[in-house]
């Protein structure tokens, strides 16, 4: 089971489901008008994506559309 971890800084850790210390974290730069998605190993930054705040809703909708889909196959 993945789970949201408390971070410093008002970012938000999700810890992967496989374990190995592996997390996404997320972080809003609003005076850069991005969105950090960074992802980890422990305490190590192994990769980033920046999004622009034009981007984010476009990525909710995808997300949404995917757990929609994925709740009306478990209903079937």
């Amino acid at each position: 089971m993945t789970a949201v971890a408390p971070a410093p800084l008002g970012a938000e850790f999700f810890l992967d489901a496989r374990g190995g210390a592996r997390s996404l974290r997320v972080r809003w730069h609003r005076e850069e008008g991005l969105v950090v998605l960074s992802l980890w190993r422990g305490r190590e930054c192994t990769g980033t994506f920046r999004l622009t705040i034009d981007e984010v809703p476009i990525l909710i909708e995808s997300l949404r559309a995917g757990l929609d889909t994925a709740y009306e196959e478990t209903r079937s």
